[in-house]
């Protein structure tokens, strides 16, 4: 399989504070990596890096042949492929749904207006939400907000997705919801990193998962291995507090 993400001994530091301890993965085209651990742990901080919302202490990051780590990178290139889903939406609230959407795709692409309404339009239909097109942020639902905000990350067509929390502000009827959303997508064959809790969407949808503990990869493996037959005793200890 092609690798689209390659993660090589990333370090990261605030101050005295080690975030990340040398961590290492590879991400292939058409895979779901979650990971898991506890606040704190990194999970956030990693994913972070990988769209160059974060400097990396040390370490190389790159998107297919595009080295994120570098000085002389594009971040907007670097975000055109990797699309990010925030935990609290990071929607326009003066903007409709709609023009959310079509904003990056006109900006940053220069993609033609009503070539970007069209996909805009697919897209929101691909989500649940044709009918919501010309509404504004503060009428919709944490669900639906962060549906947008799904389509949002799909307008720029990137290479990869990276889910930082989506669900966790939001109530189990809106989860459910998103996480419909999101197995469309793995099932599409989107590539995929997913920090999150919901240990159901890992189950169904994940090829890879990475239990991160103390800003360092503890433990990786299939699903089955890691929720059904974990090694590591932290692992073990993480799994019984939340399953």
């Amino acid at each position: 399989m092609d690798t689209i993400v390659k993660i090589e001994n990333v370090i990261k530091n605030y101050g005295q504070v080690q975030a990340l301890k040398g961590v290492s993965f590879d991400v292939c085209k058409g895979e779901v990596v979650f990971i898991i651990g506890t606040s704190g742990s990194g999970k956030s901080t990693i994913i972070r890096c990988i769209n160059r919302l974060e400097h990396v202490t040390s370490g190389t990051i790159w998107i297919e042949n595009q080295c994120v780590t570098s000085h002389q990178v594009d971040v907007r290139k670097i975000r055109e492929n990797a699309g990010m889903v925030f935990q609290s939406f990071n929607l326009f609230p003066h903007l409709t749904v709609l023009h959310n959407i079509t904003l990056s795709p006109v900006m940053v692409k220069k993609m033609p207006k009503e070539q970007a309404i069209d996909n805009a339009e697919n897209l929101l239909k691909r989500v649940g939400l044709f009918d919501k097109r010309d509404t504004y942020p503060s009428q919709l639902s944490g669900g639906q907000q962060q549906r947008v905000a799904i389509a949002r990350a799909l307008a720029m067509s990137p290479k990869i997705i990276l889910f930082d929390e989506p669900t966790s502000a939001l109530d189990p009827e809106m989860t459910k919801e998103v996480l419909t959303v999101m197995e469309d997508l793995a099932q599409e064959g989107m590539t995929m990193i997913v920090v999150s809790h919901e240990m159901g969407f890992a189950k169904a949808a994940a090829h890879k998962v990475l239990f991160m503990d103390y800003g360092e990869i503890i433990e990786r493996g299939s699903p089955d291995e890691i929720f059904n037959n974990p090694q590591h005793e932290r692992t073990k200890q993480f799994l019984n507090n939340i399953l």
